[in-house]
């Protein structure tokens, strides 16, 4: 009862629901902090409402889904959260997990990966991994994210240029060869207005006006788009791509203007009207992708949370961001919602407008339900080149190629390799194997850094003690750097001019001693014995520490200790006094 009380303290500790909002609260929560809040939130709520749909499509189901998902995302994962700036709803990480899973098991399939990875998330949580974001290097998050950002543009270039491909390939390559094979059905009037798209949201910020351009871009692009339909030209629209049927049997073009209903992921049917049998082996074969959908959710939420500190001064509670957001994920698929996470970009926007709480995430939600709710006629008229147009230059931020420019001038070749071996494991495979290599590697590289910089200094000696030779160790000795140090410098032992009697290490640079480097000191002793004297001083707390554990190996106890070199030299002349 004892341990089990205490592992349920402990959890609650790490774990503390809705702490960002009392914490907003408790600093005093007035009128002029909630126009702030209600600002801020209209303001993402512009921005959410067509990239929301833009990302349900490009993950392979109708728009409504992605506009639900930042309804009950942006209100339970604000309210539960340990970040009081992040703004979560569905992102463009997660296209390359959710379009695949889509393809082979439908909408329900979605909803069950979801809910999975919701499951993942909390467990996360409980089991304090919040700050395991801190263990992963930039390189590998560059990469892949990088990586992220290639694919995702690349899947929007069907859409941009309305090609006629009637199913894109699973794979990157065959991805490429169907887009290029099907270039002479390019339509003109939807790539036209995807350029145009394009084109105000690259050019909008000159204007310095207080609107996000992701609007304007959107209403150029739809008027447009009507313009063309009136003299003749097909475009492509949300409405004549999308079907919707109510459970009362009332089906309609475009995006329902009803709330989401409640229903059970695993009942869903899918395209062909059958409902998916979801036996154990094939929520098996779901886990993988779940589980790349949880890591990817908790490094993107971490992440912008960090950034979002960076901004704003405040510190965020990590443990309990992870449960809100599994708490998000498993909430959103019975209400119909994909996969959700912190969206860097709608999040930094809503630190620009003036949040303060996460009231403002929660008025964004707001918002889009409103749209849902009153405008779903008008988001019907929304062109997909313009959806692509918003993910391509969503895409083309998560590239991020100026910062790998900038960490490509100022770092090593070691992390140049890690980052592009992301990159393209993460485009031609599979993110999770990009991120488990890209850390592999990243790990190895750093401890044969590490390794290289263990050195042995000779030390000079008396003059009258001239059968003795001294080095200074510097750095750890570990199992990586030990064995090859003590085998230097048995051979400098050997092949020196004169007869050596004692050899002395002083240790005061050493930080760490591990077990292999106690097991090489032990090979070292044994070959220096009898003819050698062996000498430690300056120890440091931890490799003494190790020392006094490991001392029952019989080579360490004929280890001779001086508390530094000088303290060594007089034990050494006490010594050949007594053995002449």
């Amino acid at each position: 009862m004892q341990i089990k009380s205490l592992f349920s303290k402990n959890v609650f500790l790490a774990v503390k629901p809705f702490s960002a909002l009392k914490e907003s609260f408790r600093e005093g929560y007035g009128k002029q902090k909630l126009i702030k809040d209600i600002i801020a939130g209209l303001t993402v709520g512009v921005i959410a409402i067509p990239l929301s749909m833009a990302l349900a499509i490009a993950s392979g189901v109708p728009p409504q889904h992605g506009l639900y998902t930042a309804i009950v995302a942006g209100i339970v994962i604000a309210l539960t959260g340990g970040s009081r700036f992040n703004i979560s709803g569905p992102t463009a990480a997660f296209v390359v997990i959710l379009y695949p899973i889509t393809q082979q098991f439908g909408l329900s399939g979605l909803l069950m990966a979801t809910l999975l990875s919701g499951i993942i998330l909390v467990i996360m949580a409980l089991s304090r991994l919040g700050r395991l974001i801190e263990y992963i290097p930039l390189p590998v998050t560059l990469g892949f994210t990088c990586g992220i950002g290639i694919t995702i543009g690349t899947l929007q270039i069907k859409d941009f240029l309305g090609l006629d491909i009637a199913h894109m390939p699973s794979h990157y390559i065959e991805k490429v060869q169907a887009i290029l094979t099907a270039l002479p059905t390019i339509n003109w009037a939807d790539t036209s207005v995807g350029v145009v798209t394009l084109f105000v949201l690259t050019q909008w910020h000159k204007l310095r006006l207080p609107v996000p351009g992701h609007l304007p871009a959107v209403i150029i692009g739809t008027l447009m788009a009507l313009a063309l339909g009136q003299f003749g030209f097909s475009v492509e629209t949300i409405g004549t791509a999308f079907q919707y049927t109510l459970s009362d049997g009332t089906t309609g073009h475009g995006i329902p203007n009803v709330l989401p209903e409640v229903a059970l992921p695993w009942n869903i049917p899918n395209a062909q009207g059958e409902v998916i049998n979801w036996s154990f082996d094939r929520i098996q074969t779901l886990l993988p992708a779940a589980f790349s959908m949880a890591v990817l959710g908790a490094i993107e939420s971490l992440l912008c949370a960090v950034i979002l500190d960076n901004m704003t001064d405040t510190k965020h509670h990590s443990n309990n961001e992870l449960l809100a957001q599994g708490l998000g994920n498993i909430i959103s698929p019975f209400l119909g919602g994909i996969t959700a996470t912190a969206a860097i970009a709608r999040s930094a926007v809503n630190v620009k407008s003036g949040a303060v709480s996460p009231i403002a995430s929660v008025i964004h939600a707001l918002l889009v339900l409103f749209s849902l709710l009153f405008f779903a006629n008008a988001l019907s008229y929304l062109p997909l080149s313009s959806m692509a147009a918003l993910l391509l230059m969503v895409a083309w931020h998560m590239a991020n190629v100026p910062e790998i420019i900038r960490l490509a001038r100022r770092s090593t070749k070691n992390e140049i390799a890690v980052l592009f071996t992301c990159l393209i494991l993460t485009v031609l495979f599979y993110m999770v194997i990009a991120i488990s290599v890209g850390v592999l590697l990243a790990s190895l590289l750093f401890i044969r850094t590490i390794a290289e910089m263990t050195k042995t200094i000779e030390q000079p000696v008396p003059e009258d003690l001239d059968d003795v030779l001294a080095y200074r160790i510097s750095g750890p000795l570990f199992f990586a750097a030990a064995d090859k140090l003590f085998a230097d410098l048995h051979d400098k032992t050997v092949h020196t001019d004169h007869e050596i009697k004692h050899i002395v290490l002083q240790c005061d640079a050493v930080t760490v001693l591990d077990t292999g480097g106690i097991h090489a000191l032990t090979h070292f002793v044994q070959h220096m014995l009898p003819h050698q004297q062996i000498y430690l001083c300056n120890m440091q707390f931890q490799p003494l520490r190790m020392l006094v554990k490991s001392n029952s190996i019989p080579e360490l106890q004929k280890i001779n200790y001086g508390t530094d070199l000088q303290d060594v030299f007089n034990k050494i002349r006490e010594f050949e006094q007594a053995n002449p």
